[in-house]
Order: C-alpha cells, then sequence, then structure tokens
C-alpha cells in the first residue's frame, strides 16, 4: 500500500483520490507513522457490512457459549489456609 506524508496528501488530495479509486486504499503519514487510510467507499462499506455491533455480541448465543467455569473442588480456601 503507498504511503503519503500528510503534506503530500492535502497538497494533492485529488490526486491521491483518484489513485486510490484505481488502485486500492492508500496509507497516510504523520511525521512517518502510518496515521489512517483511505480506501474506496465499496470497500468500506463491505468492510462496515462484516463487522458486528457490540450489541449484536452481547445477545449473540455464541458470545456466551464458549465461556466454561471450571467446577469448584472440595477444598475451600481463607486467607491462604486451605480447609478440607
Amino acid at each position: 500500500m503507498p504511503t503519503w506524508p500528510v503534506q503530500d496528501a492535502k497538497a494533492r488530495f485529488s490526486e491521491m483520490l483518484d489513485v486510490c479509486l484505481n488502485d486500492g486504499a492508500q496509507v497516510i503519514s504523520r511525521r512517518g507513522v502510518d496515521a489512517a487510510v483511505l480506501v474506496p467507499i465499496d470497500e468500506w462499506r463491505r468492510l462496515q457490512g462484516d463487522a458486528p455491533t457490540l450489541k449484536d455480541l452481547l445477545l449473540s448465543d455464541f458470545a456466551r457459549a464458549d465461556f466454561q467455569i471450571p467446577a469448584r473442588g472440595g477444598r475451600r480456601r481463607r486467607h491462604g489456609v486451605i480447609f478440607d
């Protein structure tokens, strides 16, 4: 993925947009560190459609199905002392 420094991205935004639409996502960097990505709208919509919302995760049976609670043993522990 090509990287555009933020100064170039600002000065040549139309060119960056054309490259994005023709070649795919473009990375924008600030002070040499990747900061953002410009993606075509179709790809953005696809990515948004694939991601479940927090509400979906909390209400799904799958979210709770993998949580295993271990069986309690016959021993109890109180303040570091084991009672049988």
